[in-house]
Protein backbone atom coordinates (compact mmCIF):
# COMPACT_ATOMS: atom_id res chain seq x y z
CA UNK A 1 0.00 0.00 0.00
CA UNK A 2 3.14 2.47 0.70
CA UNK A 3 4.41 2.22 -3.09
CA UNK A 4 0.85 2.64 -4.04
CA UNK A 5 0.41 5.69 -1.75
CA UNK A 6 3.62 7.23 -3.02
CA UNK A 7 2.79 6.63 -6.53
CA UNK A 8 -0.70 8.25 -6.29
CA UNK A 9 0.80 11.25 -4.60
CA UNK A 10 3.77 11.38 -7.07
CA UNK A 11 6.30 11.43 -4.16
CA UNK A 12 9.66 9.74 -4.76
CA UNK A 13 10.66 9.71 -1.42
CA UNK A 14 9.98 7.76 2.05
CA UNK A 15 6.91 8.80 4.19
CA UNK A 16 7.76 11.38 6.59
CA UNK A 17 8.00 10.11 10.77
CA UNK A 18 8.59 12.21 13.09
CA UNK A 19 9.84 15.54 14.40
CA UNK A 20 9.19 16.96 11.15
CA UNK A 21 6.63 19.60 9.42
CA UNK A 22 5.60 18.73 5.79
CA UNK A 23 4.14 21.58 3.52
CA UNK A 24 1.25 20.94 0.87
CA UNK A 25 -1.02 22.80 -1.32
CA UNK A 26 -4.59 22.07 -2.64
CA UNK A 27 -4.41 23.77 -5.88
CA UNK A 28 -7.64 23.15 -6.44
CA UNK A 29 -8.79 24.86 -3.46
CA UNK A 30 -6.98 27.50 -3.46
CA UNK A 31 -5.99 26.10 -0.04
CA UNK A 32 -1.89 25.59 1.21
CA UNK A 33 -0.92 24.39 4.41
CA UNK A 34 1.64 21.99 6.60
CA UNK A 35 1.72 19.03 8.23
CA UNK A 36 3.72 19.02 12.04
CA UNK A 37 4.52 16.13 13.49
CA UNK A 38 6.28 15.99 16.95
CA UNK A 39 7.67 12.76 18.81
CA UNK A 40 10.80 12.25 20.46
CA UNK A 41 11.38 16.72 20.42
CA UNK A 42 8.22 16.85 22.17
CA UNK A 43 9.44 14.43 24.93
CA UNK A 44 12.62 16.02 25.50
CA UNK A 45 10.86 19.36 25.91
CA UNK A 46 7.74 18.37 27.83
CA UNK A 47 9.65 15.74 30.09
CA UNK A 48 12.17 18.54 31.17
CA UNK A 49 10.24 19.65 34.04
CA UNK A 50 7.94 18.56 36.58
CA UNK A 51 4.72 19.33 34.35
CA UNK A 52 1.65 18.42 35.51
CA UNK A 53 -0.17 16.72 33.01
CA UNK A 54 -2.88 18.91 32.21
CA UNK A 55 -0.28 21.54 31.64
CA UNK A 56 2.48 19.18 29.55
CA UNK A 57 -0.53 18.42 27.64
CA UNK A 58 -1.19 22.49 26.40
CA UNK A 59 2.48 23.39 26.67
CA UNK A 60 2.26 21.13 23.45
CA UNK A 61 -0.16 22.49 21.86
CA UNK A 62 1.72 25.81 22.28
CA UNK A 63 4.84 24.13 20.66
CA UNK A 64 3.16 22.41 17.58
CA UNK A 65 1.05 25.50 16.79
CA UNK A 66 4.39 27.43 16.72
CA UNK A 67 5.63 24.79 14.68
CA UNK A 68 3.28 25.10 11.89
CA UNK A 69 3.65 28.66 12.00
CA UNK A 70 7.13 29.36 12.72
CA UNK A 71 8.68 26.64 9.90
CA UNK A 72 7.28 28.89 7.22
CA UNK A 73 9.74 31.62 8.05
CA UNK A 74 11.63 32.24 4.32
CA UNK A 75 14.48 33.58 6.45
CA UNK A 76 16.54 33.00 9.64
CA UNK A 77 14.95 34.46 12.78
CA UNK A 78 12.75 33.75 15.78
CA UNK A 79 8.78 32.82 15.60
CA UNK A 80 7.77 33.44 19.85
CA UNK A 81 4.63 32.66 20.80
CA UNK A 82 3.85 33.50 24.08
CA UNK A 83 0.86 33.53 26.30
CA UNK A 84 0.60 36.01 29.52
CA UNK A 85 -2.46 35.50 31.47
CA UNK A 86 -4.10 35.38 35.13
CA UNK A 87 -4.92 31.42 35.40
CA UNK A 88 -3.10 29.19 37.05
CA UNK A 89 -0.75 28.57 33.89
CA UNK A 90 0.23 32.07 33.96
CA UNK A 91 3.19 31.98 31.22
CA UNK A 92 3.83 29.83 27.95
CA UNK A 93 6.67 30.38 26.04
CA UNK A 94 7.90 29.03 22.53
CA UNK A 95 11.00 29.87 20.77
CA UNK A 96 10.90 28.51 17.13
CA UNK A 97 14.77 29.06 16.02
CA UNK A 98 14.41 29.12 11.95
CA UNK A 99 14.57 26.94 10.25
CA UNK A 100 14.17 23.92 12.83
CA UNK A 101 14.97 24.98 16.16
CA UNK A 102 12.08 24.73 19.12
CA UNK A 103 11.85 24.97 22.86
CA UNK A 104 9.32 25.65 25.17
CA UNK A 105 8.83 26.74 28.63
CA UNK A 106 5.55 27.11 30.76
CA UNK A 107 5.37 29.02 34.39
CA UNK A 108 2.69 27.41 36.77
CA UNK A 109 1.03 27.68 40.21
CA UNK A 110 1.29 24.27 40.93
CA UNK A 111 -1.20 24.38 44.11
CA UNK A 112 -3.91 26.21 41.53
CA UNK A 113 -3.16 23.42 38.72
CA UNK A 114 -3.55 20.73 40.79
CA UNK A 115 -7.09 22.68 42.61
CA UNK A 116 -8.13 22.87 39.18
CA UNK A 117 -7.96 19.17 38.28
CA UNK A 118 -9.62 17.87 40.97
CA UNK A 119 -12.15 20.15 40.24
CA UNK A 120 -12.59 18.68 36.60
CA UNK A 121 -11.42 22.87 35.37
CA UNK A 122 -8.48 21.86 32.48
CA UNK A 123 -9.51 22.68 29.81
CA UNK A 124 -6.88 25.29 28.32
CA UNK A 125 -9.33 28.04 28.32
CA UNK A 126 -9.96 27.36 32.24
CA UNK A 127 -6.00 26.71 32.52
CA UNK A 128 -5.08 29.92 31.16
CA UNK A 129 -7.69 32.28 32.41
CA UNK A 130 -8.15 36.09 30.82
CA UNK A 131 -5.10 37.76 28.89
CA UNK A 132 -3.37 37.51 25.67
CA UNK A 133 -1.47 35.57 23.44
CA UNK A 134 1.13 37.52 21.16
CA UNK A 135 3.06 36.26 18.32
CA UNK A 136 6.77 38.01 17.14
CA UNK A 137 8.97 37.72 14.30
CA UNK A 138 12.46 38.62 15.69
CA UNK A 139 14.33 39.28 12.12
CA UNK A 140 17.77 40.08 13.94
CA UNK A 141 19.13 43.05 15.85
CA UNK A 142 19.53 44.72 12.52
CA UNK A 143 15.65 44.53 11.56
CA UNK A 144 12.15 45.82 12.87
CA UNK A 145 10.17 43.37 15.15
CA UNK A 146 6.63 42.12 14.00
CA UNK A 147 4.11 41.45 16.34
CA UNK A 148 0.65 40.82 16.59
CA UNK A 149 -1.73 40.21 19.93
CA UNK A 150 -5.10 38.57 20.23
CA UNK A 151 -6.78 38.64 23.75
CA UNK A 152 -7.15 34.69 24.52
CA UNK A 153 -10.45 34.20 23.86
CA UNK A 154 -11.94 31.02 23.02
CA UNK A 155 -11.85 27.21 24.60
CA UNK A 156 -8.50 25.88 22.60
CA UNK A 157 -5.65 26.98 21.14
CA UNK A 158 -7.12 26.35 18.00
CA UNK A 159 -9.96 28.61 18.48
CA UNK A 160 -7.20 31.59 19.38
CA UNK A 161 -5.18 30.83 16.64
CA UNK A 162 -8.38 31.81 14.27
CA UNK A 163 -8.67 34.99 15.99
CA UNK A 164 -5.47 35.41 15.31
CA UNK A 165 -4.84 35.30 11.71
CA UNK A 166 -8.66 37.18 11.61
CA UNK A 167 -7.50 39.71 13.00
CA UNK A 168 -3.38 39.98 12.54
CA UNK A 169 -3.32 38.34 9.41
CA UNK A 170 -6.67 38.75 7.82
CA UNK A 171 -6.11 35.15 6.20
CA UNK A 172 -8.53 32.76 6.48
CA UNK A 173 -6.90 29.84 8.38
CA UNK A 174 -7.93 26.98 9.81
CA UNK A 175 -5.87 24.70 12.86
CA UNK A 176 -6.20 21.56 14.46
CA UNK A 177 -3.73 20.33 16.81
CA UNK A 178 -3.72 16.49 19.02
CA UNK A 179 -1.25 16.36 21.82
CA UNK A 180 -0.72 12.26 23.30
CA UNK A 181 0.90 9.96 25.48
CA UNK A 182 1.83 6.83 23.96
CA UNK A 183 3.25 3.60 25.31
CA UNK A 184 5.13 1.73 22.66
CA UNK A 185 5.87 -2.00 23.50
CA UNK A 186 8.91 -2.64 25.67
CA UNK A 187 9.37 1.49 26.78
CA UNK A 188 9.37 2.03 30.59
CA UNK A 189 7.40 5.15 30.35
CA UNK A 190 4.48 7.05 28.10
CA UNK A 191 6.15 9.34 25.42
CA UNK A 192 4.53 12.19 24.58
CA UNK A 193 4.04 13.11 21.00
CA UNK A 194 1.86 15.28 19.04
CA UNK A 195 0.61 16.36 15.21
CA UNK A 196 -0.87 19.42 13.86
CA UNK A 197 -2.36 20.65 10.55
CA UNK A 198 -2.92 24.47 9.79
CA UNK A 199 -4.69 25.24 6.02
CA UNK A 200 -5.30 28.84 4.52
CA UNK A 201 -7.07 29.84 2.00
CA UNK A 202 -5.04 31.60 -0.57
CA UNK A 203 -7.35 32.55 -3.49
CA UNK A 204 -5.27 34.03 -7.04
CA UNK A 205 -8.77 35.11 -8.45
CA UNK A 206 -10.30 37.02 -5.40
CA UNK A 207 -13.19 34.66 -4.76
CA UNK A 208 -12.84 35.69 -1.03
CA UNK A 209 -12.77 38.58 0.30
CA UNK A 210 -11.89 39.18 4.02
CA UNK A 211 -13.02 41.86 6.30
CA UNK A 212 -11.71 45.10 5.01
CA UNK A 213 -10.57 46.03 9.44
CA UNK A 214 -8.95 43.78 11.64
CA UNK A 215 -11.94 42.28 13.69
CA UNK A 216 -14.52 43.30 11.72
CA UNK A 217 -15.71 39.70 11.12
CA UNK A 218 -15.75 36.03 12.86
CA UNK A 219 -15.58 33.04 10.49
CA UNK A 220 -16.72 30.82 13.54
CA UNK A 221 -19.73 32.71 13.90
CA UNK A 222 -22.14 33.57 11.16
CA UNK A 223 -23.80 36.54 13.22
CA UNK A 224 -20.21 38.23 13.38
CA UNK A 225 -19.59 38.14 9.92
CA UNK A 226 -18.46 41.25 7.75
CA UNK A 227 -21.18 41.36 4.92
CA UNK A 228 -18.42 41.94 2.63
CA UNK A 229 -16.91 38.62 3.50
CA UNK A 230 -17.86 35.72 0.76
CA UNK A 231 -16.35 32.15 1.85
CA UNK A 232 -15.12 30.40 -1.37
CA UNK A 233 -16.29 26.99 -2.27
CA UNK A 234 -12.80 25.69 -2.59
CA UNK A 235 -12.28 27.35 1.10
CA UNK A 236 -15.75 25.24 2.52
CA UNK A 237 -14.39 22.11 1.29
CA UNK A 238 -11.15 22.49 2.63
CA UNK A 239 -12.38 23.24 5.71
CA UNK A 240 -15.07 20.51 6.05
CA UNK A 241 -12.32 17.92 5.15
CA UNK A 242 -10.04 19.59 7.50
CA UNK A 243 -12.67 19.14 10.33
CA UNK A 244 -13.29 15.07 9.99
CA UNK A 245 -9.55 14.76 11.34
CA UNK A 246 -9.30 12.79 14.76
CA UNK A 247 -7.10 13.53 17.44
CA UNK A 248 -5.61 9.95 16.99
CA UNK A 249 -5.07 10.40 13.59
CA UNK A 250 -3.16 13.64 14.07
CA UNK A 251 -0.79 11.99 16.38
CA UNK A 252 -0.39 8.23 15.50
CA UNK A 253 3.02 7.32 15.01
CA UNK A 254 1.92 5.18 12.37
CA UNK A 255 -0.15 7.48 10.58
CA UNK A 256 2.59 9.49 8.11
CA UNK A 257 2.08 13.29 7.01
CA UNK A 258 1.11 11.60 3.73
CA UNK A 259 -0.88 9.07 4.63
CA UNK A 260 -2.77 11.66 6.23
CA UNK A 261 -3.13 13.56 3.72
CA UNK A 262 -3.83 11.05 1.35
CA UNK A 263 -6.89 10.04 3.39
CA UNK A 264 -7.98 13.79 3.08
CA UNK A 265 -7.54 15.40 -0.05
CA UNK A 266 -7.20 12.06 -2.67
CA UNK A 267 -10.23 13.02 -4.20
CA UNK A 268 -9.44 16.71 -4.50
CA UNK A 269 -5.29 16.56 -5.02
CA UNK A 270 -2.98 17.28 -3.03
CA UNK A 271 0.87 18.32 -3.80
CA UNK A 272 3.27 17.34 -1.59
CA UNK A 273 6.43 18.96 -1.06
CA UNK A 274 9.64 17.72 1.14
CA UNK A 275 9.56 17.72 4.75
CA UNK A 276 11.80 19.97 6.88
CA UNK A 277 13.40 18.22 9.78
CA UNK A 278 12.44 19.43 13.44
CA UNK A 279 14.38 19.50 16.60
CA UNK A 280 14.79 20.37 20.44
CA UNK A 281 17.21 23.04 21.06
CA UNK A 282 17.82 25.30 23.31
CA UNK A 283 19.44 28.77 22.51
CA UNK A 284 21.30 29.18 25.77
CA UNK A 285 25.09 29.61 26.08
CA UNK A 286 27.52 29.90 28.41
CA UNK A 287 28.93 33.20 26.33
CA UNK A 288 25.36 34.73 26.43
CA UNK A 289 24.67 34.32 30.00
CA UNK A 290 27.85 35.36 30.67
CA UNK A 291 27.17 38.85 28.69
CA UNK A 292 23.39 39.33 30.15
CA UNK A 293 25.28 39.06 33.96
CA UNK A 294 28.21 41.62 32.52
CA UNK A 295 26.18 44.39 30.78
CA UNK A 296 23.07 43.94 32.45
CA UNK A 297 24.32 44.56 36.20
CA UNK A 298 26.15 46.00 38.31
CA UNK A 299 29.05 44.64 41.02
CA UNK A 300 26.78 45.14 43.79
CA UNK A 301 23.91 43.42 42.38
CA UNK A 302 25.97 40.29 41.16
CA UNK A 303 27.87 40.11 44.76
CA UNK A 304 23.98 40.03 45.92
CA UNK A 305 23.33 37.11 43.34
CA UNK A 306 26.09 35.06 44.96
CA UNK A 307 25.18 31.57 46.96
CA UNK A 308 28.41 30.53 47.99
CA UNK A 309 30.76 32.86 46.73
CA UNK A 310 28.78 31.58 42.98
CA UNK A 311 26.20 32.91 40.87
CA UNK A 312 24.21 30.22 39.87
CA UNK A 313 21.61 30.83 36.47
CA UNK A 314 19.62 28.03 35.47
CA UNK A 315 17.83 28.27 31.93
CA UNK A 316 14.09 28.15 32.25
CA UNK A 317 13.91 25.53 29.13
CA UNK A 318 16.28 23.42 29.38
CA UNK A 319 17.17 23.68 32.90
CA UNK A 320 21.06 23.95 32.30
CA UNK A 321 22.84 24.95 35.13
CA UNK A 322 25.57 27.80 34.48
CA UNK A 323 27.77 29.04 37.39
CA UNK A 324 30.17 32.11 37.46
CA UNK A 325 32.39 33.69 39.55
CA UNK A 326 30.81 37.73 40.67
CA UNK A 327 34.60 38.97 40.63
CA UNK A 328 35.11 37.63 37.32
CA UNK A 329 32.86 40.70 35.43
CA UNK A 330 35.05 43.17 37.46
CA UNK A 331 37.44 43.20 34.91
CA UNK A 332 35.27 43.79 32.25
CA UNK A 333 33.57 46.90 33.57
Amino acid sequence: MTENLLSTMGLDRPETGDDAVVPFTLDKLDTRGRVVRLGASLDTILSRHDYPTPVARLLGEAVVLAAMIGSSLKFEGRFILQTQTDGPVNLIVVDFDAPDGMRGYARFDRDAVVKAAEEGRISPAELLGKGHLAMTIDQGAHMERYQGIVALEGNTLEEVAHTYFMQSEQIPTQVRIAVAQMTTRGDHRPRWRAGGMLIQHLPENGISVMPDLPGDGDFDNPDMVDPDYVEADGWSEARALLGTVDDLELADPDISPERLMFRLFHETGVRVFPPQPLEERCTCSVDRIEDMLANSFSDEEREDMAVDGEIEVVCEFCSTAYRFNPHQFQVKN
